[in-house]
């Protein structure tokens, strides 16, 4: 989710009618409409990665990943979520599902704290919601809640392997961080490099 600023408050068919004349991306919260600003370089390379892997798992099946530009909608709140996975999704004018099975987020400072409280909250009221993922772009840490498991937190790091197990998709939390550039990741790289010297 990226860093947001909030507009005058609006009905929801005046949202959704907005959305489609708009450029810029806007989430609708307790009637009010927030604009979402650019995402930095690290959160782009972090979302590509995620849909490449996703992409690749579910090619042929009935179910999808989308990025940034389908809406979730929870009651009468509509949000963005960074990645998703619809199965069986039945297309609308608006981009709107209701019934995602996974959604992945990936922080920033600016977002953090509505992304794992308000966010966080809506997102697993939904029945259809199996795993919510929760990616830091700024430190290596990637969360993992399922529904099975009452929403309780797994994490993972470099060297582990992350399994969505709704759609069976295992990712290694090298992959999901590739090319991105933060303290964490040039250290484990430069360790991967001075092992592979030892072993030579």
């Amino acid at each position: 989710m990226n860093v947001k600023y909030k507009i005058d408050s609006v009905s929801i068919q005046d949202y959704l009618e907005g959305e489609l004349q708009s450029e810029i991306k806007h989430e609708y919260i307790d009637g009010q409409v927030y604009a979402m600003a650019g995402a930095s370089t690290n959160h782009n390379r972090i979302v590509a990665n995620i849909l490449s892997a996703l992409h690749a798992k579910l090619r042929k099946t009935p179910c999808e990943p989308f990025a940034s530009d389908m809406k979730v909608r929870v009651a009468d709140d509509f949000y963005y979520p960074d990645v998703l996975v619809v199965c069986n999704h039945q297309g609308n004018d608006y981009g709107v599902t209701g019934a995602p099975i996974l959604i992945v987020e990936v922080l920033s400072k600016a977002t953090r704290k509505i992304d794992q409280t308000l966010k966080r909250q809506a997102y697993q009221s939904l029945e259809s919601l199996q795993e919510y993922v929760v990616i830091e772009q700024d430190f290596v840490d990637v969360e993992i809640c399922r529904q099975k498991n009452h929403w309780q937190s797994e994490h993972y790091f470099m060297g582990d392997e992350l399994h969505l197990e709704t759609i069976d998709c295992r990712i290694p939390v090298e992959m999901i961080y590739e090319r991105v550039e933060n303290e964490d990741v040039l250290n484990y790289l430069e360790q991967q490099a001075s092992a592979m010297q030892n072993e030579n």
